[in-house]
C-alpha cells in the first residue's frame, strides 16, 4: 500500500492542536485513500442511508467512538454535519475525527457553524513530488502531463473516459448539491474556457456571451469553482494602484493533467512545459505551506512575476518566477520588480537547477533552486 508520508503526518500533527481535521480536496485526489492509511480509524461512509442512520443520536453515537480515530467520510451528505462535528469537539475531544469533502468547509449551506476555533483544516492538493516518489514515478514530464489525480496519474495513457466522468460526478455531487446552481450548459462552457486558458487573467466581461451569462453570473460561478478547489485564484499584489494591476485574478486550474486534456496535449513542447510547470509550483508551494496566500504581480507596461509571497517576518516580500530551464530566464520582470519593492528575495525555479545557486545580475541577487530546495526556503 502507497503511504503518502507528507499527508499522514500532516494530520497527525494537526491532532496535537485540535481533535477534528477537515480534509479538503477535490474529488479522486485520494481523501478516502489517506483516511484508510490510519488503520486503527473507524471509517463511515456518509453517502450510505445506513450510516446516516447511525448517527441520529449524535451523543449516543459519538459515546461509542470513546479513544478512537474515525473518519467521516463525505461528511456533507449529513443532514447537519456542522452539530456532529460540533458536539464531538466540545464534548469528545477524545475522539479524533478526520472529516473530508470536495470543497471549502465554509462553502456549504449546510454547514450552520463553520467550527472556528474547533478544528484544523488541510487541503490535499493533487500529488506533491514526494507522493509520486511514493507511487515509484518520479518522472517529471509524466507528472506533468497525466497531473496529480492518482488513478490518473498511474495512466499510460489519457484516460478520456475518466475525465468526463470526473466533471459529470462532480457537477452532480458537488456543484449541485452543495451550490444549487442550475445553469449547466453555461457552467461547464466557463470550465472548459478557464481549462484551455489556465494560468491567464480572468476577465469576466470576457466570457459573458462565450457563456450565455452575465457578469455577475461568471463570477460567481468562479466563486464556487474557486470553493470546490477546482481552479486556484491568484490575486495581484499591488501597493501602486496607478502603475500596477490591482484587480484582475490570475485563474489556474487545480490540475495540470486537466490542462492538458482540455487543451489537447499529447506531446508539450517547450512553451506548455513552462505554462505546466507554473502549475505545478504553484501546486507544490501551495500544498507544503497549506495556504491559498499566494498572489502575482504585473504592471501596466506588462512586467509580470509568477508568484509573490508576503510575510509578517524578514523577508517581508518573495518574488518566485518558474522556468521550465534555466536557460528560459530573462532577469528583466525581477530587476523591475525589485526596484519597486527592494528588499525581496527574488527566486528562479526550474526543473534542471540540480543545484542551488546565487548570481547578481544588475544590482539584483537571484537564487537559482530546484523545486524542493525552492520549498525548504520557503518552509524556514
Amino acid at each position: 500500500m502507497v503511504k503518502r508520508e507528507f499527508w499522514i503526518n500532516l494530520i497527525k500533527e494537526a491532532w496535537k492542536r485540535r481533535s477534528i481535521i477537515w480534509l479538503s480536496g477535490v474529488r479522486r485526489a485520494g481523501k478516502t485513500f489517506l483516511c484508510k492509511s490510519f488503520p486503527e480509524a473507524v471509517y463511515f461512509d456518509c453517502e450510505l442511508p445506513k450510516v446516516r442512520r447511525q448517527m441520529e443520536d449524535v451523543e449516543e453515537f459519538l459515546k461509542g467512538l470513546k479513544g478512537k480515530v474515525a473518519v467521516f467520510d463525505e461528511v456533507h451528505r449529513l443532514d447537519n454535519p456542522s452539530e456532529l462535528l460540533k458536539v464531538a469537539a466540545d464534548h469528545y475531544p477524545e475522539v479524533k475525527i478526520i472529516a473530508t469533502g470536495s470543497s471549502m468547509l465554509s462553502a456549504s449551506a449546510k454547514f450552520r457553524d463553520t467550527l472556528t476555533g474547533r478544528k484544523e483544516e488541510i487541503w490535499l492538493t493533487p500529488m506533491i513530488a514526494e507522493d509520486a516518489a511514493a507511487f515509484k514515478n518520479t518522472d517529471i514530464k509524466h507528472r506533468l502531463l497525466r497531473g496529480g489525480i492518482p488513478p490518473f496519474f498511474m495512466n499510460k495513457e489519457t484516460p478520456e473516459k475518466d475525465y468526463q466522468e470526473w466533471i459529470d460526478s462532480v457537477w452532480a455531487k458537488d456543484i449541485q448539491e452543495l451550490f444549487r446552481l442550475e445553469r449547466r450548459h453555461s457552467f461547464l462552457k466557463l470550465f472548459e474556457l478557464l481549462m484551455v486558458q489556465s494560468g491567464g487573467i480572468f476577465e469576466a466581461s470576457n466570457l459573458c456571451g462565450k457563456c450565455d451569462a452575465s457578469r455577475s453570473t461568471v463570477q460567481n460561478y468562479l466563486n464556487v469553482l474557486e470553493s470546490a478547489l477546482i481552479f486556484n485564484v491568484v490575486r495581484p499584489y499591488s501597493t501602486n494602484p496607478a502603475a500596477e494591476i490591482v484587480k484582475a485574478p490570475k485563474v489556474y486550474a487545480f490540475d495540470t493533467g486537466f490542462v492538458c486534456y482540455f487543451k489537447g496535449i499529447e506531446k508539450p513542447r517547450n512553451e506548455d512545459l513552462g505554462l505546466l510547470w507554473e502549475h505545478y509550483v504553484l501546486n507544490e508551494i501551495s500544498a507544503r505551506l497549506q495556504t491559498r496566500d499566494i498572489l502575482y504581480w504585473r504592471d501596466k507596461q506588462g512586467h509580470e512575476i509568477d508568484f509573490v509571497l508576503t510575510r509578517r517576518k524578514e523577508p517581508k516580500l518573495i518574488a518566485i518566477e518558474c522556468k521550465w530551464s534555466e536557460r528560459d530566464f530573462d532577469a528583466k520582470n525581477l530587476q523591475v520588480f525589485h526596484k519597486h519593492y527592494p528588499g525581496t528575495v527574488c527566486y528562479v525555479v526550474t526543473h534542471d537547477t540540480e543545484r542551488s545557486y546565487a548570481k547578481t545580475i544588475k544590482e539584483v541577487k537571484v537564487h537559482f533552486v530546484g523545486i524542493a530546495a525552492l520549498i525548504d526556503k520557503l518552509m524556514v
